[in-house]
């Protein structure tokens, strides 16, 4: 399957797609997904776990204590719990990040769904994600699971990919198209 797909390569994706067979055979797909999901919320929360997750400096022991009190606290176990517990072991924590977007593409096409990932100045309400939702429904014909990142420093609007296509109206882009066009101007 990982073949087929091209978002879904590399070391990422060997690890993905053998999680995706896995929680496929267990009927778990859903429950692993949410485990993820919740882990890379960890993760972006906070940068001590980033740094843990990142850090070469860390031994493998070391990353597998951590690793183990923050899924007990966090209340992630089962499959998914078992799967970072081995990417540590084999020294591929670092990849964690890339194996949770391969594993969420490879899900989204099991289900028939798109994934659009969505950068925003700040955080959107319930129903501004559902309104986009809608609209990405209605110009993919897929249901849409949105991938929600916050970047400040677009200043406001959105950048939106989904599949091939991409949209931006940030106001970064804009002002600085409006700003090219003055220097070629004067």
């Amino acid at each position: 399957m990982a073949a087929e797909d091209p978002s879904v390569s590399g070391v990422s994706g060997r690890y993905a797609t053998a999680l995706f067979e896995l929680a496929r055979d267990q009927k778990s797909v859903d429950a692993v997904k949410a485990d993820l999901d919740k882990f890379s919320a960890l993760l972006a929360e906070s940068p001590d776990l980033l740094r843990l997750v990142r850090s070469p400096v860390f031994t493998a022991d070391a990353q597998a204590k951590a690793l183990g009190a923050v899924l007990d606290k966090a209340g992630i176990s089962g499959v998914a719990a078992n799967f970072l517990k081995v990417l540590t072991a084999n020294r591929r924590l670092f990849a964690v990040a890339d194996v949770i977007r391969a594993f969420r593409a490879l899900v989204a096409k099991f289900k028939g769904e798109a994934t659009a990932e969505v950068t925003v100045a700040e955080p959107l309400s319930d129903t501004n994600l559902d309104a986009l939702k809608a609209a990405l429904k209605s110009v993919s014909g897929k249901d849409v699971d949105l991938n929600v990142k916050i970047d400040p420093s677009i200043i406001g609007g959105l950048v939106v990919k989904l599949g091939s296509r991409m949209v931006d109206s940030s106001l970064r882009t804009k002002l600085n198209s409006i700003k090219h066009a003055m220097k070629e101007a004067g």
